[in-house]
């Protein structure tokens, strides 16, 4: 295993820089260990798999979870509002750091992950190697 620890800044696109660090660093599989910090405008995927929802509004990131490579970055994430009620869903580009987020990343040596479609959901879906 190896391990992957960055810092993200007010602005940046949040899943966007996600991606650029697995393409930069060569990632082939990983999973998103710890993720802390805040955004100010959030784009989540619900679960219907079509509607996507902007909430323009500071939040704490509570967790992200999902796999990273890439090839492929399959994300989901939680938020605290102002009032601490919590919302998540699929993370989509458009998510943007206010602050900072702290990221870190456990590499999986011996894994692959890629995608390919599958015709059963109409998506690409993980395929691990």
């Amino acid at each position: 295993m190896k391990e992957y620890a960055f810092r993200l800044h007010r602005g940046d696109d949040l899943l966007g820089e996600i991606k650029n660090y697995a393409k930069k660093n060569h990632i082939e599989a990983a999973v998103i260990l710890s993720a802390v910090g805040c955004v100010s405008n959030a784009r989540i995927r619900d679960a219907s798999g079509v509607r996507i929802r902007e909430i323009k509004e500071d939040m704490e990131i509570v967790s992200i979870t999902g796999t990273v490579s890439e090839k492929r970055t399959h994300l989901h994430i939680s938020l605290s509002k102002n009032d601490l009620t919590t919302i998540g869903g699929h993370l989509k580009e458009g998510t943007i750091v206010n602050t900072t987020a702290e990221v870190v990343l456990l590499g999986l040596m011996e894994i692959k992950f890629e995608e390919e479609f599958d015709p059963e959901t109409g998506y690409n879906e993980l395929k691990i190697n």
